[in-house]
């Protein structure tokens, strides 16, 4: 059994901290795309 510390999803600390900020940054801009949307279709057609 090698003895590296990795999580437990296998990734090294690194290659975590890789991942976090493309998920972050995914996350983001999903969010505003989002945002715009809800705002564009409010403008149209409000719903309250």
């Amino acid at each position: 059994m090698p003895n590296r510390s990795e999580s437990l999803s296998g990734l090294t600390d690194t290659e975590a901290q890789e991942f976090h900020r493309i998920f972050i940054s995914s996350f983001v801009g999903f969010t505003a795309v989002a945002v715009v949307a809800h705002i564009l279709v409010w403008m149209w057609r409000p719903w309250l």
